[in-house]
């Protein structure tokens, strides 16, 4: 058996080993392939500014690129002035019509004589060798410019003609019925639908065209002279002149065509970006390792941390490549915000700065990025050290906004840049972008409630209130319960508050983890008023009936939207524990016979939480302390003890972080809070007359 325990163990430890591997390759990767990944970060600069890093060198001869608005307009005007459309001429087309028509009428037609056909068909070639036009095409380029010319290629020669040299459709109609030799048949003409043998043979020519308009772009350089290796681009300090703007420009795009060079130099890249990454998600796990081990043996706590620690850092890549001046924009300080609500302060605090490094690695102005997103992340863990309120939140994102701008403004000051508003303005109102958005935390709260299964002190007050409709029901059904579990409530508070529990949560839990009871309160000692329906059960019956709260209590909160942390609590309560009373009594009347503790047992788990055990010990103590005969220090203190030393005996704690010290320390407080509780009062002496 303890072979199988220890297996069971090593093979339990090896799975939580894979899966955190996995959720690190994971993470690395979607960060690094978000990054650029094959290029070096571009230097940047702001025109009118003193250049703020190290002197910049030409590492060898660079095009010094024109500005791509003024390469774009003088493309525009050689275009418009240069651009000739080609178009081919079918001749092949041309005969092909002729032939039809002589085909039809050649033959002679009632009222035509075959010296009149054959004008037509003489017209109709002479037509077709001067070239005929689809008739809108026509007019929209004479339209355009009454001197419009186009290539005309017959067979491989390409000849520039005039369009006003060619003909429409419509025009050389109109040539063909204005013919003298035609004039004693013109009225019969349109007997013969002419038209349907006068169809365009200069038609557009698609590839040539676009072929000429590439020539011409070709044309036109898209530099403007040329940087020598060794050159000075810039130095530290000089002013960042238009000209000075175009040589880094160009600096940046040969580095980019520098690191795209060969298969090795990207692979390079990728290694050290994957490597850097690594290794501080590692130096991240390394801390829950040794301060928060506990963390790793829950699936969504690693979940929801990683999954905010990869989302960030692939928008800021996303940011970085549309516009660096916009970096700010983006509310890192929603990360620390939700692990500090969600799980801790010192843990929020570590994976906001993992994240920053992470991000920074994108960033051209590291030192001030990192700056103030530490500063920022630091204001918005103290801000929302305890979410009590809605305010809260937009306090913090007020007090992120004003520390952003203020360590922004000195880190400008400290590098000698200028701090005038004008020149800061675009970064203010990034920053104030920021503020809004990190506004966005209350509606996400209950997105990332929902994705990861957690539960925040805003959904924890909104459970407290006495006036929700499972607890007011709790109140009119079963009195003594809700009563009960008000004072659980109370002691749960008073021992998480003094060992390091969290007391909103074990607070709202006392309230919910007897509302089973309401479907049977009269089975209940706090409920009854003189009649006990267990008196006419066996021991068996009323153990079922029991044990059956727990299960009425997880379906009641199921059915109504209590969250599954809370429902937790109600399945753990009483843990794996016998129903003492009706076990004892069932071994009284049958002495001697081996009873068989399934049926006096509930299902469980034990606890397995800190809170769920602090839990457990008050509401154990708090419904026995009804029991005593009478209260004085020394009842309650041997009550406390006898209790909690029974379940620390029966083994309920073994499977939660509650240490001796935790429980030497609840005991204290629970013996102090009965004494409050149950205190006697002083009898007021009589007037003597």
């Amino acid at each position: 058996m303890a072979m199988e325990n220890v297996t069971t163990t090593q093979s339990s430890t090896i799975k939580t080993l894979l899966s955190i591997l996995c959720i690190l390759f994971i993470t690395v990767t979607f960060i690094v392939l978000a990054m650029p990944n094959t290029e070096r970060p571009k230097l940047t600069y702001n025109i009118g500014e003193p250049w703020t890093s190290q002197q910049l060198i030409s590492p060898g001869e660079i095009l010094i690129q024109k500005d791509p608005k003024v390469v774009e307009q003088e493309r525009s005007d050689a275009l418009r002035n240069e651009y000739i459309p080609y178009y081919n001429c079918d001749l092949a087309l041309a005969h092909r019509q002729v032939e039809l028509f002589m085909e039809k009428y050649g033959q002679g037609i009632e009222g035509f004589s075959a010296y009149s056909i054959q004008c037509i068909a003489d017209d109709m070639r002479r037509f077709y060798e001067q070239g005929i036009m689809a008739q809108t095409e026509y007019s929209q380029m004479l339209s355009e410019d009454s001197l419009a010319a186009f290539m005309r290629v017959d067979s491989k020669q390409a000849t520039r003609v005039q369009v006003r040299n060619m003909l429409s459709t419509k025009q050389a109609y109109e040539r063909i019925t204005q013919d003298p030799r035609l004039v004693n048949v013109r009225e019969l003409l349109s007997h013969l639908n002419i038209n349907e043998y006068l169809i365009p043979n200069i038609i557009f020519d698609q590839r040539r065209s676009e072929q000429a308009k590439l020539d011409i772009i070709a044309m036109i350089p898209t530099n403007s002279g040329l940087m020598k290796q060794g050159q000075e681009i810039i130095n530290r300090g000089d002013i960042v002149t238009e000209e000075k703007a175009r040589m880094i420009d160009s600096y940046n795009d040969f580095i980019t065509a520098e690191s795209h060079s060969g298969a090795a130099q990207i692979m390079l890249t990728n290694g050290i970006q994957w490597l850097y990454v690594a290794q501080f998600v590692m130096l991240l796990m390394l801390y829950l390792h040794y301060f928060r081990r506990d963390y790793l043996t829950k699936p969504r706590s690693l979940a929801m941390l990683f999954t905010l620690i990869t989302i960030f850092p692939v928008m800021n890549s996303l940011i970085m490549r549309l516009d660096p001046r916009n970096i700010y924009i983006l509310p890192l300080c929603l990360v620390p915000m939700f692990i500090r609500v969600f799980l801790d302060s010192r843990t929020a605090f570590m994976a906001h700065t993992v994240m920053v490094l992470i991000c920074a690695a994108t960033v051209s102005d590291k030192f001030t990025f990192v700056a103030v997103q530490i500063a920022s992340g630091i204001i918005a863990i103290t801000a929302l050290r305890e979410l009590s309120k809605r305010s809260q939140i937009l306090l913090a994102a007020l007090f992120v906004t004003i520390v952003g701008v203020f360590t922004f403004t000195i880190m400008r000051f400290l590098d000698n840049r200028d701090i005038t508003f004008e020149a800061l303005k675009h970064y203010y109102f990034t920053f104030m972008f920021n503020g809004v958005l990190l506004l966005l935390t209350y509606p996400m709260m209950f997105i990332v409630e929902k994705l990861f299964g957690f539960i925040s002190p805003v959904t924890l007050f909104e459970l407290s209130d006495l006036n929700r409709d499972l607890l007011r029901r709790l109140s009119e059904v079963a009195p003594g319960t809700f009563n009960h579990s008000v004072n659980v409530s109370n002691l749960a508070a008073a021992i998480a508050s003094e060992i390091g529990g969290k007391s909103l949560l074990v607070r709202v839990a006392a309230l919910y983890h007897d509302i089973g009871k309401i479907t049977n309160p009269v089975f209940f000692t706090e409920n009854q008023s003189g009649v006990n329906p267990h008196d006419r059960m066996t021991p068996q019956e009323s153990a079922q009936i029991i044990l059956g709260h727990v299960t009425e209590g997880i379906r009641i909160a199921e059915k109504n939207g209590v969250p599954d942390v809370i429902t937790n609590f109600i399945q753990t309560h009483h843990g794996a524990g016998l129903a003492r009373f009706f076990y004892n009594t069932y071994c009284n009347q049958h002495p001697g016979e081996e009873v068989d503790e399934k049926p006096f047992r509930y299902a469980g788990p034990n606890p397995f939480s800190l809170e769920q055990a602090i839990l457990m010990m008050a509401d154990s103590v708090e419904a026995a302390s009804r029991s005593l005969p009478e209260y004085t220090e020394e009842s309650i203190s041997n009550l406390v003890n006898r209790i909690i030393d029974g379940q620390v005996a029966d083994g309920f704690f073994e499977e939660c972080p509650i240490t001796y010290r935790d429980i030497s320390m609840a005991k204290r407080i629970l013996i102090e809070k009965l004494k409050s509780m149950y205190h006697t009062r002083i009898q007021y002496p009589e007037l003597h007359k």
